[in-house]
Protein backbone atom coordinates (compact mmCIF):
# COMPACT_ATOMS: atom_id res chain seq x y z
CA UNK A 1 0.00 0.00 0.00
CA UNK A 2 1.38 3.41 -0.90
CA UNK A 3 1.58 6.29 1.57
CA UNK A 4 -1.16 8.29 -0.17
CA UNK A 5 -3.65 5.45 0.18
CA UNK A 6 -2.63 4.90 3.79
CA UNK A 7 -3.02 8.62 4.56
CA UNK A 8 -6.52 8.56 2.99
CA UNK A 9 -7.51 5.57 5.13
CA UNK A 10 -6.23 7.26 8.29
CA UNK A 11 -8.08 10.48 7.43
CA UNK A 12 -11.30 8.52 6.93
CA UNK A 13 -10.89 6.79 10.31
CA UNK A 14 -10.16 10.12 12.01
CA UNK A 15 -13.23 11.68 10.37
CA UNK A 16 -15.46 8.79 11.48
CA UNK A 17 -14.19 9.08 15.06
CA UNK A 18 -14.62 12.87 15.07
CA UNK A 19 -18.25 12.48 13.95
CA UNK A 20 -18.89 9.89 16.67
CA UNK A 21 -17.42 12.29 19.23
CA UNK A 22 -19.62 15.07 17.83
CA UNK A 23 -22.72 12.92 18.35
CA UNK A 24 -21.58 12.04 21.87
CA UNK A 25 -21.17 15.77 22.57
CA UNK A 26 -24.68 16.41 21.25
CA UNK A 27 -26.10 13.82 23.66
CA UNK A 28 -24.05 15.18 26.56
CA UNK A 29 -25.33 18.72 25.92
CA UNK A 30 -28.93 17.50 25.69
CA UNK A 31 -28.58 15.67 28.99
CA UNK A 32 -26.99 18.76 30.57
CA UNK A 33 -30.35 20.55 30.67
CA UNK A 34 -30.44 21.04 26.87
CA UNK A 35 -27.97 23.90 27.24
CA UNK A 36 -28.87 26.38 24.47
CA UNK A 37 -25.56 28.23 24.67
CA UNK A 38 -23.51 25.07 24.15
CA UNK A 39 -25.66 23.36 21.52
CA UNK A 40 -25.26 26.11 18.93
CA UNK A 41 -21.50 25.56 18.77
CA UNK A 42 -21.84 22.05 17.35
CA UNK A 43 -24.11 23.12 14.48
CA UNK A 44 -23.10 24.94 11.32
CA UNK A 45 -24.20 28.57 11.05
CA UNK A 46 -27.06 27.47 8.77
CA UNK A 47 -27.73 24.25 10.68
CA UNK A 48 -31.21 22.74 10.87
CA UNK A 49 -32.74 20.76 13.78
CA UNK A 50 -36.06 19.11 12.92
CA UNK A 51 -38.31 16.66 14.71
CA UNK A 52 -41.83 15.93 13.49
CA UNK A 53 -44.25 16.95 16.20
CA UNK A 54 -41.43 18.51 18.22
CA UNK A 55 -40.25 21.52 16.25
CA UNK A 56 -37.99 22.90 13.56
CA UNK A 57 -35.21 25.43 13.85
CA UNK A 58 -32.94 26.82 11.15
CA UNK A 59 -29.77 28.70 12.04
CA UNK A 60 -28.04 29.00 15.38
CA UNK A 61 -30.40 31.57 16.89
CA UNK A 62 -33.50 29.47 16.15
CA UNK A 63 -31.72 26.36 17.49
CA UNK A 64 -30.83 28.31 20.66
CA UNK A 65 -34.50 29.33 21.06
CA UNK A 66 -35.70 25.77 20.49
CA UNK A 67 -33.35 24.40 23.14
CA UNK A 68 -34.37 27.15 25.55
CA UNK A 69 -37.90 25.79 25.17
CA UNK A 70 -36.64 22.26 25.81
CA UNK A 71 -35.15 23.47 29.10
CA UNK A 72 -38.56 24.45 30.39
CA UNK A 73 -40.37 21.36 29.03
CA UNK A 74 -37.93 18.57 29.91
CA UNK A 75 -36.85 17.93 33.49
CA UNK A 76 -34.64 14.91 32.72
CA UNK A 77 -33.33 13.10 29.65
CA UNK A 78 -30.79 10.40 28.96
CA UNK A 79 -29.84 10.26 25.28
CA UNK A 80 -28.43 6.90 24.25
CA UNK A 81 -27.42 6.68 20.60
CA UNK A 82 -26.06 3.58 18.94
CA UNK A 83 -25.54 1.64 15.72
CA UNK A 84 -24.14 4.51 13.67
CA UNK A 85 -23.94 4.22 9.91
CA UNK A 86 -21.67 7.03 8.72
CA UNK A 87 -20.60 7.76 5.15
CA UNK A 88 -17.85 10.34 4.67
CA UNK A 89 -17.33 12.11 1.35
CA UNK A 90 -14.54 14.65 1.67
CA UNK A 91 -15.70 17.49 3.90
CA UNK A 92 -19.30 16.28 4.08
CA UNK A 93 -20.85 13.20 5.63
CA UNK A 94 -24.18 11.52 6.35
CA UNK A 95 -25.10 9.55 9.42
CA UNK A 96 -27.95 7.50 10.82
CA UNK A 97 -28.20 6.64 14.51
CA UNK A 98 -30.67 4.71 16.65
CA UNK A 99 -31.86 6.54 19.77
CA UNK A 100 -33.41 5.18 22.95
CA UNK A 101 -33.94 7.07 26.15
CA UNK A 102 -35.99 7.92 29.20
CA UNK A 103 -37.43 11.41 29.67
CA UNK A 104 -39.22 13.18 32.48
CA UNK A 105 -41.42 15.99 31.23
CA UNK A 106 -42.16 19.01 33.40
CA UNK A 107 -45.87 18.83 32.62
CA UNK A 108 -47.32 16.45 35.17
CA UNK A 109 -43.88 15.07 36.03
CA UNK A 110 -44.56 12.52 33.26
CA UNK A 111 -41.96 9.78 32.73
CA UNK A 112 -41.61 8.52 29.16
CA UNK A 113 -39.60 6.07 27.08
CA UNK A 114 -38.75 7.17 23.55
CA UNK A 115 -37.07 5.55 20.57
CA UNK A 116 -36.39 7.05 17.16
CA UNK A 117 -33.75 7.40 14.46
CA UNK A 118 -31.57 10.40 13.85
CA UNK A 119 -30.76 11.19 10.21
CA UNK A 120 -27.96 13.72 10.02
CA UNK A 121 -25.61 15.48 7.66
CA UNK A 122 -22.27 16.91 8.71
CA UNK A 123 -19.85 19.43 7.30
CA UNK A 124 -16.20 19.96 8.12
CA UNK A 125 -15.67 23.67 8.75
CA UNK A 126 -12.14 24.93 9.39
CA UNK A 127 -11.05 21.34 10.10
CA UNK A 128 -13.87 20.67 12.61
CA UNK A 129 -16.93 18.48 12.02
CA UNK A 130 -20.28 20.16 12.75
CA UNK A 131 -23.90 19.08 12.39
CA UNK A 132 -25.48 20.60 9.27
CA UNK A 133 -28.89 18.91 9.57
CA UNK A 134 -30.41 16.77 12.28
CA UNK A 135 -33.76 15.17 11.51
CA UNK A 136 -35.57 12.94 13.96
CA UNK A 137 -37.54 10.18 12.25
CA UNK A 138 -40.15 8.66 14.44
CA UNK A 139 -40.91 8.23 17.08
CA UNK A 140 -40.51 4.54 16.54
CA UNK A 141 -41.84 4.23 20.08
CA UNK A 142 -43.06 6.67 22.71
CA UNK A 143 -44.58 5.23 25.84
CA UNK A 144 -45.49 6.16 29.35
CA UNK A 145 -43.04 4.66 31.85
CA UNK A 146 -45.77 3.00 33.92
CA UNK A 147 -47.60 1.24 31.09
CA UNK A 148 -44.64 0.59 28.79
CA UNK A 149 -44.68 0.25 25.03
CA UNK A 150 -46.29 -3.19 24.68
CA UNK A 151 -49.79 -1.86 25.32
Amino acid sequence: MDLEALAARITRLEDLEAIKQLKARYCEICDDDHDPDRIVHIFTEDGVWEGRGIGRAEGREEIRALFTGFQSAIRFSQHMTMNPIIEVDGDTARGTWYFFGPFTMEAGNQALWQACRYHETYRKVDGRWLIATLTIRGPRMAADYETGWAR
